[in-house]
């Protein structure tokens, strides 16, 4: 099965390890990077969701305008509208883009990061609601009739979209999460589900809990597994250890410059999710696993997100994602920690080394299964 890359769009180049060097909110570094992505070789960028940062529907919407072969991943948080409304917007951004769209359903860690646009339910009752809400997206997106619904947090009546995703595609649903609520939802409902980037006895761990999951939900087919990284790519083994070393210097400095926090949505110590409470917990085990993961960006980020890196030469880091595939991965998330120039240096000297060794392996399987079914025949 062909394996597919996630990058990520933004409107500046800041990192937790750059300052950034553009206006806040820069439409043309917005359109410069997704460019990026898309002429070297990613599937798709991501529009990611924060309460003070910019509405990422709309940035989809510009970005659909501007490009015309990168597909788009929206983040969205379902306390932010209702259900029907969301439906009708993801709708439409699929229609503008020419069935580009895919979205990414964010529940929420952080209670804290939740208040701010009002959302006060517990963490279980905010996965209640995200599972009843993407049921009524997926329902608005494909049923030719009006319909009721009477849920615990969502009522209405008489609901028909007249403008339905591009004929042909449904947007791609994706979720993550390592609690077991999370598992619950996502496994059941997701057509992609997403990890953070963990050593492969932890990842294949994951794995195997989604497909079990996904197996007490009725489903046949598992949703396809996401696992996302930050890599910190160079020529030789030697400088690519230099280089991450002066990641690890640039994160430090810019905490001790800024009071101890990188992030309004995350907090460095205590951190309430359990996925980043996971990363913190291999982190206090080591800094080094398998061959090229490096634990030490996760430690000072306080476990923030996607922050385990991967550390080495284009082809130390894509043999290491190719084991990752070989557990069952099937969606990369690549992130540097200079956001343009990594995405075009992983975009020239990693992909191409990942998708042409996948290829190999798919042909291979082809071939022994086609096999195998001639000697069950013979």
């Amino acid at each position: 099965m062909p394996v597919e890359f996630l990058g990520i769009a933004t409107t500046n180049d800041a990192s937790e390890a750059s300052a950034r060097t553009t206006a806040a909110f820069d439409p043309a570094y917005l359109e410069r990077i997704v460019r990026a992505h898309e002429d070297n070789g990613w599937t798709r960028v991501l529009f990611a969701y924060g309460s003070s940062g910019p509405e990422p529907a709309a940035l989809a919407a510009y970005t659909a305008a501007r490009l015309q072969s990168i597909e788009l991943l929206l983040a969205h948080r379902p306390n932010v509208s209702y259900p029907t409304y969301a439906a009708k917007t993801f709708a439409t951004l699929d229609q503008l883009s020419g069935g580009r769209l895919s979205v990414h359903f964010i529940t929420g860690g952080n209670d804290h990061e939740q208040g701010r646009e009002g959302d006060r339910l517990t963490k279980d009752e905010r996965y209640a609601r995200t599972h009843e809400y993407i049921r009524i997206v997926k329902k608005a997106w494909t049923s030719p009739d009006a319909f009721d619904h009477h849920g615990q947090f969502y009522d209405f009546e008489d609901f028909v979209l007249d403008t339905k995703p591009v004929e042909g595609h449904v947007p791609t649903i994706s979720f993550g999460g390592s609690s077991d609520a999370a598992f619950r939802v996502g496994a059941a409902e997701a057509d992609i589900y997403a990890v953070w980037g963990e050593p492969r006895d932890r990842t294949a761990e994951q794995i195997a809990r989604v497909h079990a999951e996904a197996a007490a939900a009725g489903r046949a087919t598992p949703p396809r597994i996401h696992a996302a990284f930050r890599p910190i790519v160079a020529p030789t083994e030697e400088l690519a250890w230099e280089k991450a070393h002066r990641v690890l210097e640039r994160i430090e400095a810019r905490k001790a410059a800024s009071g101890g926090q990188l992030s309004r949505r995350h907090p460095i110590t205590n951190p309430e999710n359990a996925g980043s409470q996971r990363l913190l917990e291999i982190a206090a085990q080591g800094e080094r696993f398998d061959e090229v993961l490096w634990t030490a960006t996760a430690k000072a980020t306080g476990g923030a997100g996607n922050s385990n890196a991967l550390v080495g030469t284009p082809e130390q880091i894509a043999e290491a994602l190719l084991r990752y595939y070989d557990l069952g991965v099937r969606v990369i998330s690549a992130r540097g920690y200079d956001l343009l120039d990594d995405a075009i240096d992983f975009g020239r000297y990693v992909i191409p080394i990942v998708r042409e060794e996948v290829a190999k392996r798919d042909a291979a399987a082809t071939t022994a299964g086609a096999a195998g079914a001639g000697e069950q025949a013979a």
